[in-house]
C-alpha cells in the first residue's frame, strides 16, 4: 500500500490544499498519470501517481486543507487490506516572539493543548475572568465558541450577559462611530495564504541586509532590441548565474547549523500570475545560453499562468531573481526566498544624465537590489558579487561566450 502525502515545497509551508482529485476511489491509476491537483507553492500543482495500482481510499477530499506530510490517499492493489489512516490535525503555526506583557509561547502552547476555543471566546473569557478549562464547547470538535462563554458569564453574574456587538452597531456615546463599507471580502486562504506563510517564515528566520548598485543598461538594451530571442530578465538570470560561479557563498543555504554551498546553480525566477506570485526554477542556468534561458522563462511563465507547474519546476532552486522593471518600478527591496541565501532584484531602466570621463552623457541606467542573509555572509562578499553582475550586464556580449 502506497501513501500519497502532501509534500513540503519550502521550509515555511505548513499545509496545502486539495483542489480536485482526478481519479475516483476504486479507479485504476498508471504510474506517472495525473492523480490530484494540489494548491501549494504559490500555484496549483498536478501531482502524478508514483506507481501503478488502484486508488483505494481518499482521506482528504476536494477543497480540504492538508497538513504537510499528512496522508491524502492510499494507492494499492485491488483487495489489499486498508490500514487505519484518518485525517490529521493541522500543524501548529510557528509563533513569533511574544511582546512585553504577553504570555510566553510555551505557556500558550500548553493552554492550546488543554482547551480548544475560538479567538473571540478567548477574548471574552479573559475580559470576564472565565476559566476556559471549566467549559464544555459546543462548536465543531468540542471547540469553545462565543456563546459558550456568554452562558458562563450569565451564570457567573446571575443575569444575562451583555451582548457583544460589532463596531458598526455600538450604542452612541456622543461621538460618531463610522465603519467603512466593505466592497468585497476575500478569504485569506489558498495561494495568498501560502505566500504569507512563506514571507513570514523568511522574516522570522533570516537577517536580511540590502545593497543597491546602479548599472549602465545601454549595451544590454541594444542587445535585447536587436535579438527577439533574448529578454532583460534572461540577461539578469545569466549574469547572476555567472557571478555565482565566482562568489559561491551567495549560492548557499543555512540548514541545521551548517552553511551548505551548492555546486548546482539553479535560478528561481519570480513570476506574477492572477493567483499570486510563484518562482519556478531554471536548473543549471550557468550552463545554459541566453536564448535557452529566455525560452525557459517564457515556458515557465506560460505554465505558471495556466496552473501547470510541476514539483520539478518549483523545487531545487539555489538563488532567486526578480524584475519589476516592466511594471514601471525603479527601485524595490525584495524579500529573500527561503531557504536561499539571497535574492537579486532589478528595476526599470530609465534615461538620466551620467558623468563619464569628465563628460555628461544621457544613458539608460537601472538599479540592482541585492538582499542577502547576513548570517551567512557579509557586506563585502555581497558587494563583490553585485559588482560582477554589474560588469556582466554592462558588457552583455560576455554572457554570449
Amino acid at each position: 500500500m502506497h501513501e500519497i502525502m502532501m509534500p513540503r515545497f519550502d521550509p515555511g509551508m505548513q499545509s496545502g490544499k486539495v483542489i480536485r482529485w482526478l481519479k475516483k476511489e476504486g479507479e485504476p491509476v498508471r504510474k506517472g498519470e495525473p492523480l490530484v491537483l494540489v494548491e501549494g507553492e504559490k500555484t496549483t500543482l498536478e501531482m502524478a501517481a508514483p506507481q501503478s495500482g488502484v486508488l483505494r481510499k481518499i482521506i482528504y477530499g476536494d477543497g480540504s486543507d492538508v497538513p504537510v506530510a499528512a496522508v491524502m490517499a492510499l494507492l494499492g492493489e485491488p483487495g489489499e487490506p486498508l490500514p487505519e489512516v484518518g485525517a490529521a490535525e493541522p500543524p501548529p503555526v510557528e509563533a513569533a516572539a511574544p511582546a512585553i506583557g504577553e504570555k510566553p509561547a510555551a505557556t500558550l502552547e500548553r493552554e492550546e493543548r488543554r482547551v480548544k476555543a475560538s479567538p473571540l471566546a478567548r477574548k471574552l473569557a479573559e475580559k470576564h475572568g472565565i476559566d476556559l478549562t471549566t467549559l464544555r464547547g459546543t462548536g465543531p470538535g468540542g471547540r469553545i465558541v462565543r456563546e459558550d462563554v456568554l452562558r458562563a458569564v450569565e451564570k457567573k453574574m446571575g443575569k444575562a450577559a451583555p451582548e457583544v456587538k460589532p463596531a458598526a452597531q455600538l450604542e452612541p456615546t456622543g461621538f460618531e462611530v463610522r465603519a467603512p463599507e466593505v466592497a468585497e471580502s476575500i478569504p485569506f486562504s489558498g495561494v495568498r495564504k501560502t505566500v504569507a506563510e512563506r514571507l513570514s517564515y523568511s522574516f522570522r528566520t533570516t537577517v536580511p541586509a540590502t545593497l543597491t548598485m546602479e548599472v549602465d543598461m545601454e549595451h544590454a538594451l541594444k542587445l535585447v532590441g536587436t535579438s527577439k530571442e533574448v529578454s532583460v530578465t534572461a540577461l539578469l538570470v545569466k549574469a547572476a548565474a555567472k557571478a555565482l560561479e565566482d562568489h559561491p557563498i551567495l549560492n548557499s543555504s543555512l540548514e541545521g547549523g551548517e552553511v551548505k554551498v551548492f555546486r548546482d546553480i539553479n535560478i528561481a525566477v519570480a513570476i506574477h500570475t492572477s493567483e499570486g506570485l510563484t518562482a519556478p526554477v531554471i536548473p543549471n542556468a550557468d550552463r545554459k545560453t541566453l536564448v535557452e534561458i529566455s525560452q525557459a522563462i517564457s515556458h515557465l511563465a506560460e505554465k505558471a499562468r495556466s496552473s501547470r507547474l510541476t514539483l520539478e519546476d518549483l523545487t531545487g532552486g539555489t538563488f532567486t531573481v526578480t524584475n519589476l522593471g516592466g511594471y514601471g518600478v525603479e527601485v524595490f527591496i525584495p524579500v529573500i526566498n527561503p531557504p536561499h541565501c539571497a535574492i537579486l532584484g532589478m528595476g526599470k531602466a530609465v534615461k538620466k544624465p551620467v558623468v563619464e570621463n569628465g563628460s555628461l552623457h544621457i544613458k539608460s541606467t537601472a538599479v540592482l537590489s541585492l538582499v542577502f542573509d547576513h548570517r551567512i555572509t557579509d557586506g563585502v562578499p555581497a558587494a563583490l558579487f553585485l559588482q560582477k553582475v554589474k560588469q556582466l550586464l554592462e558588457n552583455p556580449y560576455l554572457l554570449m561566450l
